[in-house]
């Protein structure tokens, strides 16, 4: 069975699709990103699609599994590289794919996760902040 890469940079993880999903290789994916999500801390994930020249259903239905995955292991994810077909299709297709970013290259998809803050981090920080105005006196 073929794998798919996932290659750590900094604090990002690079999946590049260059296979056909089919269902064993999408399962293996979505466990091996899980893992390499834990066991690294990185908090993205970018998906390179830009050598899939059709998107169906399945394929938008694993994108969002692996975000939502991604998500509660405390990773944002951007899907990056999807062709203009690919994105009229997906919109036929009524999916919207909820809480994934895109950006038109893998650089632009790294740099969009760098300005953005760790999902736990803003929580952390209001925490931080409502502490401390209750602690000061007048």
């Amino acid at each position: 069975m073929e794998r798919v890469p996932v290659l750590k940079i900094g604090d990002i993880l690079l999946v590049s699709i260059q296979i056909d999903m089919e269902d064993q290789v999408t399962l293996q994916l979505q466990e091996d990103l899980a893992d390499r999500i834990v066991a690294t801390g990185c908090h993205g994930v970018i998906i390179d699609i830009s050598a899939l020249d059709i998107v169906d259903s399945f394929v938008g239905r694993m994108l969002a599994t692996i975000a939502s995955i991604s998500r509660v292991l405390d990773a944002e994810t951007v899907v990056v590289g999807m062709r203009p077909a690919v994105a009229i299709t997906l919109v036929e297709l009524g999916l919207s794919l909820p809480g994934i970013m895109t950006a038109l290259t893998v650089e632009l998809g790294m740099d969009l996760l760098s300005r953005r803050p760790a999902a736990g981090d803003a929580d952390l920080d209001d925490y931080a902040e409502l502490d401390d105005s209750a602690v000061r006196t007048p």
